[in-house]
């Protein structure tokens, strides 16, 4: 579930919580709502920019329970639980920056980028010289034999 919300904002994660079937979506929504809250109460962060930046979730403790079988024998029942981890950040929605700002943004921190880089020396060209081509070596013939004789059987 949470591999599904990674990197979405939080309102498509609730939503897509919301209606998965699967029985961990009601933990993870809850955590991710929780997340949300926090950062906009704790935060001053806008609600609308949020994005799910980081979640997993790790093994928490086991609790060890025991199941009475016949005989007088005992199996044990581990009930194991989890820790859900959720890191929300505020980015800008898609709608505030074009496409074009996002080119230019790049464009120039490339040029930036190669201007840093040392100048290097265009490597030397190499003399063409053709090498004559190869023949094909002729194939020998091989050997055919009985399939009886081959593998020892007799006729």
């Amino acid at each position: 579930m949470i591999d599904l919300v990674r990197g979405r904002s939080v309102a498509d994660a609730l939503d897509i919580l919301r209606w998965a079937p699967q029985a961990a979506s009601e933990p993870v929504a809850k955590v991710i709502a929780s997340a949300a809250a926090n950062a906009q109460n704790n935060n001053g962060l806008d609600p609308s920019t949020l994005v799910v930046a980081t979640v997993y979730a790790d093994e928490g403790p086991t609790a060890k329970r025991i199941r009475p079988r016949a005989q007088g024998r005992a199996f044990r029942i581990r009930k194991r639980t989890s820790h859900i981890t959720v890191v929300v950040e505020s980015r800008p929605s898609k709608d505030q920056g074009s496409a074009k700002s996002t080119r230019a943004r790049r464009a120039e921190a490339s040029k930036a980028a190669a201007k840093r880089a040392p100048a290097t020396k265009a490597p030397a060209k190499k003399a063409a010289t053709k090498a004559p081509a190869k023949k094909a070596a002729p194939k020998a013939e091989a050997k055919t034999s009985e399939t009886s004789d081959a593998k020892g059987g007799s006729d």
